[in-house]
């Protein structure tokens, strides 16, 4: 069974990976991509088919791994090409909106798995997980036996739940480093800097910098990370809960897209200059 990709960035190449690992042929389109991008798809052993509706007619499997303000468009060109098989949205995006592009593809004939990826890029053993739900899940994550991601069926049969999944759990671990970046601004506008720093130290030694370095590694991140912010925020709404936390975290990563390009780790005086301005 041959497995196409659509745009293979560092966390899509490392998923790729572990389906041909696992012996199966993973396929992208090169057409309209980067020269960055066609590096890394050659390297890790993608075959490149040129187009995307070559793409859609050789795959039996797609799987969607893009920004998530990506994640309909995307969605709507593999449908425009008449795609009748397995397609996986693994992309960051509420619920609803999962089963809105599923609604979409299986009217035209297409089969829907919703995905969630929990970790970073998929290079270590039992760090990086796909969460997958809907009557095909289980189709799916037989093809990442051999790791190293692993690809988990939640419980029950639902479009809907493994993106659910995800955007709870990424409203903790990604809304409680936007609540850092913002008290580390704060704190340094306000002269206590030094002194939030000095007590951490007295809570636990290294925490400082600890806390510090997650703040300066998050710019490799936070442009992603906005369009997530949004999708929680939209996902607490639906259900009754506040939504401006989330999307006050997505206007702080929008303030670090910036730095996406410069130095990693980002100097801390420089990520908290551009969490500052406005």
């Amino acid at each position: 069974m041959k497995i196409g990709i659509l745009h293979p960035g560092s966390m899509g190449v490392s998923v790729a990976r572990s389906a041909i690992n696992s012996g199966f042929e993973v396929a992208w389109a090169s057409e309209g991509r980067s020269d960055a991008t066609i590096a890394r798809a050659s390297e890790h052993g993608l075959q490149d088919v040129g187009t995307v509706s070559a793409l859609v007619a050789a795959s039996e499997i797609i799987l969607s791994i893009c920004p998530p303000d990506a994640a309909t468009a995307v969605a709507d060109v593999v449908k425009g090409h008449g795609y009748k098989g397995i397609f996986v949205d693994c992309n960051a995006i509420s619920p609803m909106r999962m089963r809105q592009i599923a609604e979409s593809l299986e009217a035209a004939g297409a089969r829907v798995v919703d995905g969630g990826i929990v970790g970073n890029p998929a290079w270590v053993p039992n760090k990086t997980f796909l969460y997958v739900s809907g009557p095909d899940a289980a189709t799916v994550a037989s093809h990442f036996h051999e790791g190293p991601l692993i690809a988990r069926v939640m419980d029950g049969k639902a479009v809907g739940d493994a993106s659910a999944f995800k955007m709870c759990y990424a409203a903790y671990t990604k809304g409680t480093t936007a609540i850092l970046c913002a008290l580390l601004a704060a704190a340094d506008e306000l002269g206590v800097r030094d002194a939030v720093n000095a007590h951490w130290e007295i809570d636990q030694a290294g925490r400082a910098g600890d806390r510090q370095e997650v703040v300066s590694n998050v710019t490799q991140k936070a442009w992603r990370w906005t369009g997530e912010m949004h999708e929680i925020a939209a996902t607490f709404a639906s259900v009754g809960l506040p939504d401006g936390f989330h999307e006050a975290a997505a206007t702080l990563y929008q303030r670090l897209e910036g730095l996406k390009d410069g130095p990693h780790p980002t100097p801390i005086e420089d990520v908290l200059q551009a969490l500052k301005s406005k």
